[in-house]
């Protein structure tokens, strides 16, 4: 025999001696229980493995309709909060546009009145601007 199949053999009656320890000490009566009798080494028991226990559906009425109230209420509150959330977006995406509007229409303004201001000077006679006449 490999070392590896005896090596699990050992575990294995090892393991079976401890729960059978387990299984007759949890087994006496408590008739002897006026008797002092030293205590029983603590035995390294395995834990049984984590059972997935799933709760039947409920039958009654009421609590079907708590929690299918309670889902829909869940279900709202996201759909809300996600329409919020493009809401947002999208008056933020329109206020930068709004402001590129407003700030490009400055700029056009400016050069209007530059554009403007220079025909004005260019349009004038290059003779003395005062002509000594009061008002």
């Amino acid at each position: 025999m490999s070392q590896v199949k005896k090596m699990l053999l050992g575990t294995a009656f090892v393991a079976m001696g401890l729960s059978a320890s387990a299984f007759a000490q949890t087994a006496q009566p408590s008739a002897d229980a006026g008797q002092m009798s030293a205590p029983a080494a603590p035995s390294a028991q395995t834990a049984p493995p984590p059972q997935n226990i799933v709760a039947p559906a409920p039958t009654d009425p009421f609590v079907v309709k708590r929690n299918a109230n309670a889902q829909a209420s869940a279900e709202y509150k996201a759909s809300k909060k996600a329409s919020k959330q493009d809401l947002k977006a999208t008056n933020k995406e329109a206020k930068a546009q709004y402001k590129e509007q407003v700030r490009n229409a400055k700029i056009n303004k400016k050069a209007d009145n530059q554009t403007a201001n220079d025909e004005l000077k260019g349009t004038e006679p290059d003779g003395p601007k005062d002509t000594g006449l009061q008002h």
